[in-house]
């Protein structure tokens, strides 16, 4: 009989543990404690800050994502609403625009009290900031190749070329000596030779004086103008299209990404003549065969400047325009077409290709 009523007690106490742990699964508002947003970016106030940036919003609790939508999240430039996809995970809300913001505009973000946690606890009151964009895009400055803007093709440790190419410009190499120059069946002069597939003159770190001081300091210039594309604060656009770019129209601006960049479909790049582009890549530019980079609304090569950290490589038929400033190594394969400049740290590879100086 004892051990009964105590496995009668038993029982009975497992049902209430369970029943009252059954109880604590459901959580219920508590009218005391709000959801706050907690930081955003950009932050409040911010300056200079990037056309494309995806503007997020971190809550201090776990939030209901169906609150989160276009109508409890948006941005205004001024009265007018901006286009945008409006998302959630973990804490965080983000609005992406589903078009480039304007350059040096101030634009407000808001998030109303319609937003709710998990518990279906509202926010106190709708919270709103204020930032601006960069202003690149109107006073964006050229890059100064100074005296590395007298060659269409400049090289430090190797030019070669499987014939026929046709090259309009002057080209060079230092330190090599003019044996790295490969392809061109060179005809010697005094200080430069000449080829008949070249326009232009052709130089070597070991040609008579003064060509020797002179790539020296070209090469020179060359690094710091690399430096100084490299080296520009305040970018307008950041990582565009994930590193992807093909098919898309580029306005005037600065452009970062942290990785490679590829450009797999067509190309616009649209502008007056007096704007500026500067690609800042840290990885490597890749052009699928075929692809035609298309300027438009008076856009030239000469102020569009190609910074890339890696590899070049301008796949067959490629019909590209602009200053490539390369750390390593920039080819061109069969057919392969530039309107602009080809300056490596390293090697340029050419394979019956036309190059035309800006």
């Amino acid at each position: 009989m004892q051990l009964r009523n105590i496995i009668t007690a038993f029982v009975l106490g497992a049902v209430v543990f369970v029943t009252g742990c059954k109880k604590n699964d459901d959580p219920k508002p508590d009218p005391t404690v709000y959801p706050k947003v907690e930081s955003t970016s950009p932050d409040g106030d911010a300056t200079d800050v990037a056309r494309n940036k995806v503007i997020t919003a971190n809550f201090s609790d776990a939030m209901d994502a169906s609150s989160i939508n276009n109508s409890s999240f948006s941005v205004k430039k001024g009265s007018t609403p901006i286009a945008g996809s409006v998302s959630y995970s973990g804490k965080t809300a983000m609005f992406e625009p589903s078009v480039s913001l304007e350059e040096n505009e101030e634009y407000t973000a808001t998030i109303t009290a319609d937003v709710k946690d998990i518990t279906g606890q509202v926010m106190a009151k709708d919270v709103t900031w204020s930032f601006t964009t960069g202003a690149n895009a109107k006073g964006l400055a050229r890059i100064n190749l100074k005296s590395s803007e007298n060659y269409v093709i400049l090289a430090k440790t190797a030019i070669n070329n499987i014939p026929t190419s046709a090259i309009t410009g002057d080209i060079a190499i230092s330190p090599a000596a003019a044996s790295y120059i490969t392809g061109f069946s060179l005809t010697d002069a005094t200080g430069y030779a000449t080829s008949a597939q070249i326009t232009g003159r052709v130089y070597a770190a070991d040609m008579a004086s003064p060509t020797s001081d002179n790539l020296t300091t070209a090469v020179s210039d060359m690094i710091t103008a690399y430096n100084e594309a490299a080296g520009r604060k305040a970018p307008d656009f950041i990582e565009l299209g994930s590193g992807n770019i093909g098919g898309k129209t580029l306005v005037p601006g600065l452009y970062k990404w942290s990785s490679t960049v590829t450009v797999p479909t067509n190309l616009v790049i649209s502008g007056s003549a007096s704007d500026v582009w500067i690609f800042q890549i840290d990885g490597n530019l890749s052009v699928s065969s075929g692809v035609k980079v298309t300027l438009g609304g008076g856009a030239r090569p000469e102020n569009i400047f190609w910074q890339v950290a890696g590899e070049v490589n301008l796949g067959t038929t490629v019909d590209f325009k602009g200053i490539i400033l390369s750390m390593t190594g920039i080819t061109l394969d069969t057919g392969a077409v530039l309107k602009g400049r080809a300056l490596a740290q390293t090697a340029v590879i050419l394979d019956a290709n036309t190059i035309t100086q800006p």
